[in-house]
């Protein structure tokens, strides 16, 4: 496995462990079970604005270098055929 896979890994683990103890300690909490629901409807929906968030942010990121790499190729090509003319 390289670094990244127990990286990947660590966190799955990470994630798992803490949504079991979240769902135990939710069904041993002395409240009415629709206070249990709404208190779980809250971590889901945080947990999806964050998986959102995430991706959003990473997507914007590889546009930019995208953007960036075609950019260098431009100038690049544009300086190769201004040198080349003289």
């Amino acid at each position: 496995m390289n670094g990244n896979q127990t990286y990947i890994l660590f966190n799955t683990v990470s994630v798992g462990a803490a949504y079991f103890m979240l769902a135990l300690s939710l069904w041993l909490a002395p409240v009415d079970l629709s206070t249990k629901g709404y208190w779980a409807m809250g971590v889901l929906l945080l947990t999806g604005s964050l998986v959102n968030l995430v991706k959003y942010r990473t997507d914007e990121r590889i546009a930019a270098e995208t953007t960036a790499k075609i950019e260098k190729a431009r100038n690049e090509k544009l300086i190769s055929e201004y040198v080349g003319k003289e």
